[in-house]
């Protein structure tokens, strides 16, 4: 027998979703997303307004879709959906069941339009000067590390890919062809697992384990060529922590000229092994060290995976800096215990 949808349906439905414990309301209990208009609205200030049609969708609701994206790790088609189908997203969002909602076009305009201006970052930051106020970072030393961030695999020819190592694409890709390929993501290996795309070089508060700084650099770029672009003069006269990949002169040198303490993993060299002493120095710094690998274990598993679907450089660094911003949001809340 068909049942009658009553008035109060949606609303006793989320009173269950809630009973069970919804990680967005704590979201949005713990996060004023006001903070972010004014650097939306700086973006798309000189958005051309042309006569009729339906109004853009607001710029922060927009932004909290992003958020709920890569929260979820979900492609544009995947985020409209999950929008027509899920009461908790709606809520989240501000919105109900005979709410319009964004499509997947929506969606990716929306995005392409903070990738063209470069606004993550700036979003990045904005959320971070908040975190200063709120004393949230502690500021007592920092730890560095890097982890992959995998796009889909390419499936060019040995000529192809020496010529897009050489900095040419293939003269005989259409157009179309073309702007299917990523020529920026690159190979690399890691002990016997190869990865293909970016790599997100962090670093992290020592105490919060919030993100303080970051990088987005194709996969085969060495971590510790980054190093210098992360440490700053906060980093005077605290620690900085990093495992062996980033020991060597040059990295001693600039933890010298930024007055940073210097404890990153000590690392043995051909007919000098590490002594007992150098072994114990780095047990004890890993304890602080392994603080980061919880970071890259929550954007894994919580936030579904690290890996995106786009293609060149500039988005990626877009994804990558939402990863990052994200995953800033979910720890402010669970530090606030909201």
């Amino acid at each position: 027998m068909n049942q009658q949808r009553g008035f109060y349906d949606e609303q006793d439905r989320l009173t269950l979703i809630s009973s069970q414990g919804d990680p967005l309301e704590r979201l949005n209990r713990a996060v004023n997303w006001e903070m972010f208009r004014g650097k939306l609205k700086k973006c798309f200030a000189k958005e051309p307004k042309g006569p009729g049609g339906r109004p853009p969708f607001d710029y922060v609701l927009m932004f909290k879709v992003l958020v709920l994206q890569r929260l979820y790790n979900l492609s544009d088609a995947q985020m409209q959906y999950q929008l027509l189908d899920r009461l908790s997203f709606l809520r989240f969002l501000g919105l109900g069941l005979h709410s319009t909602v964004p499509d997947e076009k929506t969606i990716w305009a929306f995005r392409e339009k903070l990738t063209v201006q470069g606004q993550i970052e700036r979003l990045f930051d904005r959320f971070q000067a908040y975190l200063e106020e709120q004393g949230i970072i502690a500021n007592k030393g920092s730890i560095i590390d890097a982890t992959f961030v995998e796009v889909p695999r390419q499936r060019n020819s040995h000529d192809e890919n020496d010529q897009i190592r050489g900095g040419q694409k293939p003269s005989d890709w259409a157009e179309a062809k073309e702007s299917q390929k990523d020529t920026d993501a690159r190979w690399t290996k890691k002990g016997e697992e190869s990865y293909f795309g970016y790599k997100d070089h962090v670093k992290v508060d020592r105490v919060s384990k919030i993100i303080t700084g970051y990088e987005v650099t194709a996969a085969s770029v060495h971590d510790s060529q980054v190093l210098p672009k992360l440490v700053d003069e906060r980093d005077a006269h605290h620690d900085v922590f990093a495992d062996s990949a980033y020991e060597g002169k040059k990295i001693e040198a600039v933890l010298e000229r930024r007055k940073a303490r210097n404890r990153i993993h000590e690392r043995a060299h051909r007919g000098h092994p590490l002594t007992e002493k150098q072994k114990e120095r780095n047990r004890k710094k890993s304890t602080v060290r392994a603080r980061i690998e919880h970071v890259f274990g929550f954007m894994t598993n919580t936030m579904r995976g690290l890996r995106i679907c786009s293609i060149g450089i500039a988005r990626a660094r877009t994804n990558i800096g939402m990863i990052n911003l994200v995953y800033n949001i979910a720890r402010y809340t669970l530090l606030q215990g909201a």
